[in-house]
């Protein structure tokens, strides 16, 4: 068993004294040593947290049972992973707008979202002729593998998703709309949203694309290639076992042991997606850092440029 637990976790939940609740919720991290990020906002709590085992389960019940919270987080779930080093090298604790940002103020998940659909009913509702399926991530994670069938809006970031809408889908044509994404937060966001622009049956997968590579059999699957995820996996496959690949520092795209090949691929410094868009300056600034990381690791010691990153 790898030593570090990492839980990640969100919930939609009307938070009016979000700001009250910054310094308390940091303090129970930093009493249990636990790092990470987490954000608030008065929809709701949306992070990931990672360190010891013990430590981090005492905090998820803090959260889940301190009467503070007036039990506004006893059901909150979360996904867990393991890692032999520290994913996260501080912890913060952030005030936002908007726990995901979509930059649509009325859109509110707590008042109207898209019917959830468990990982074990999925395959059914995507084989209907008449669903149009969404994937609501951006184009550099729908890069790496994506439903069968599925839509790609080539978003680079979750504020472009209305437009996407507003321009390609209509309510009065596109009657049955199924969406997806990597843990359903966005997901819950971007439901709502169209449940508010009039489409009415709207769906989307409950707990994403994790929840249904951990349930769903490989060979039962419509997933194809391999999920993106924002912690030091880089990526994962079927039974959240850790997929095959990496990140590059400088672009921060997922990239295939194919890419890795490239005479394009410099580790730490470009790779074939950003080698042509990485200035001289910035160049000179990468490559002394791979320097410092290199140095660091031969003296087995953890560069923090490189724990940073992560």
């Amino acid at each position: 068993m790898s030593k570090y637990l990492t839980a990640a976790l969100y919930k939609f939940v009307s938070l009016p004294d979000y700001k009250t609740l910054q310094a308390p919720i940091l303090a129970e991290c930093q009493k249990h040593n636990i790092k990470g990020t987490l954000l608030l906002a008065g929809e709701g709590i949306n992070g990931t947290i990672a360190g010891l085992p013990d430590d981090v389960r005492k905090v998820l019940d803090y959260l889940r049972q301190d009467p503070v919270f007036k039990q506004r987080l006893a059901n909150l779930e979360h996904k867990e992973s393991y890692a032999d080093e520290h994913p996260f090298y501080r912890m913060k604790v952030k005030l936002k707008k908007e726990i995901v940002t979509m930059g649509v103020p009325s859109v509110n998940p707590n008042n109207t979202v898209g019917t959830y659909v468990k990982p074990e009913d999925w395959n059914a509702l995507i084989s209907d002729p008449d669903v149009i399926l969404l994937d609501t991530r951006n184009d550099y994670e729908v890069h790496i593998g994506t439903f069968k069938g599925a839509v790609d809006p080539k978003t680079t970031t979750f504020r472009e998703f209305p437009e996407f809408i507003a321009q390609n889908l209509d309510k009065t044509k596109n009657k049955k709309v199924a969406m997806f994404c990597t843990g359903g937060i966005r997901c819950e966001k971007a439901s709502s949203f169209m449940k508010e622009q009039g489409f009415e049956e709207v769906y989307h997968l409950q707990g994403g694309i994790l929840k249904y590579l951990e349930t769903v059999p490989e060979a039962q699957s419509q997933w194809q290639g391999e999920c993106f995820v924002f912690d030091q996996r880089v990526a994962v496959k079927h039974g959240l076992e850790v997929g095959d690949y990496d990140q590059c520092y400088a672009c921060r795209m997922p990239l295939s042991q194919e890419e890795m090949q490239s005479p394009q691929y410099v580790a730490g410094i470009s790779c074939p997606h950003c080698y042509d868009k990485v200035s001289e300056e910035k160049r000179a600034a990468l490559t002394e850092r791979q320097k410092q990381v290199m140095l660091a690791k031969q003296r087995g010691e953890a560069h923090i440029g490189e724990k940073l990153k992560k």
